[in-house]
This record gives C-alpha cells, structure tokens and sequence, in this order.
C-alpha cells in the first residue's frame, strides 16, 4: 500500500511527488459534493496516495467564480506552510486525468473521529485552526474536515470554498470567540505579513492563485486578527456554523 502520510518521506519529496508523479485514479471518493478521485501518485521509488480534485469536477457556486476551488485548496496549503502551522496536508495545482486539479496528500485517519470528539484533547491545535479558517474566510468548516491521523496528528482538509473577499466565515469552531489569541500564534501571523511584503514568498505564489481583490481581502483579515489579538465572535449577519456540522 502507498504511503498515506509524510513519513518516510519529507515535505520536499512529497511535493515532488505529488507535481511530477504519474496519477493513476482508484476512483471516486464517496459523500463528496464535487469529483474527488482517490489516486496512487508514482515518481521513482516514491509511491503516494493522493485526492484529486479536477476543475472540470467542481458544482458551480453563485458566490465563486467557476473553476477557482481547486486554485483555493492550493492557497489554503501555502498558507498554512508559510505561518508553518502545518494543518493541511501537502497540496500541488497540476495537470491530472480529467485535466488540471488540486492534488493533496491523503490522509490515512481514524473515519470514527472529528472535531467533536476530538476538540477537548487538542485544543491547542483546533486554536490554531480557527485562526486560520478566520485568515482564510472560510465558509465550510465542518467538524469532519478535521482528521486524525495514525500518528495521533491533527488536519484540516477542504478549502475550495474560502479566500472569498466579502465576510462569509462559516464554522463549527467558535469555542474560543472573544478569547485571547496566543502570543505564539501571532508571531507566525506577523512574521506572514512580513511575507506578503517581499517578492519571492507566499506573496508570489498567492497571486498565481487568487485573484487581487482576493489577496487584498486577505492581507486586510489578517491585519485586522493582528490588531484586535482575539478570536473573532460570530456575525448576527449571516449564518455562521455550516450544515450538516459534521
């Protein structure tokens, strides 16, 4: 069997793997509201199993442009890697089967738990992903995009629908509202927005993918988090927990 998570092999590696590999699909991926294939990922000796989420896959939404969920699960993963928080496995933009995708490292977890079994023993993580799920705008984070893996880690998977530049935050994780953001956090926070100010960086990579107003969204969210050091509390204004929750 493939591997399934980032032992034996580095970021780099999978990385490469999961850009340059052949992809030969195992087939769909139930209960999921766009095409996502289950896929063995080869390059070399390095085998991997990997999600792929084909554009030509995605349901039209009326709030995102047509084609771009893929680009976000690629946005959410830079952006995860530069404040080196480490919550969504690793994700490439490439060329698949059915033409270009977003290709992410599968996650070998435990199906039985989620957020809600598993908020009280990690709660410093689930911290850490509410900052970014605020960071990211994101509109659909379910308590089942939060995984476990076989090594007891903690990851947060489907981004398609975030980076959307009006407030849309959606989220089962509002147990720490209002609360102090932990100092360690926003160091990482501010040492991204030192990021976004420099060519070469996540800056770059940003742009491929998102586009202006998106970005500017983002550095705006950001500042604002940096400002208020607390977590953000739920807007009367719009639904704020996604359904089902799980």
């Amino acid at each position: 069997m493939p591997a399934s998570h980032l032992e034996p092999h580095t970021t780099v590696e999978i990385i490469d793997t999961l850009s340059h590999g052949q992809i030969d699909l195992q087939g769909l991926l139930p209960w999921s509201t766009n095409y996502t294939f289950l896929g063995v990922v080869t390059r070399g000796e390095v085998q991997l199993l990997a999600v792929y989420k084909p554009c030509a896959g995605e349901r039209p939404l009326w709030d995102f442009p047509t084609g771009t969920l893929c680009q976000r699960e690629v946005a959410a993963y830079c952006v995860s890697a530069a404040l080196g928080w480490d919550l969504v496995p690793p994700t490439v933009l490439r060329e698949g089967p059915h033409g270009p995708g977003s290709v992410q490292l599968f996650i070998d977890c435990d199906a039985e738990q989620h957020y809600f079994t598993l908020k009280e023993s990690h709660r410093e993580t689930f911290k850490m992903m509410a900052i970014f799920d605020a960071l990211l705008n994101n509109t659909d984070r379910k308590g089942g995009h939060c995984l476990i893996d076989r090594n007891g880690k903690v990851w947060a998977i489907d981004h398609g629908v975030t980076f959307h530049p009006e407030p849309k935050l959606r989220t089962v994780i509002w147990d720490y509202a209002g609360e102090s953001i932990p100092p360690k956090l926003l160091e990482d926070m501010a040492s991204m927005q030192a990021q976004l100010e420099q060519h070469g960086t996540v800056a770059d990579r940003l742009a491929e993918l998102l586009s202006a107003d998106e970005i500017q969204a983002f550095e705006g969210r950001l500042a604002e988090l940096l400002e208020a050091g607390r977590f953000p509390e739920p807007n009367s204004d719009w639904y704020t927990v996604p359904w089902p929750p799980v």
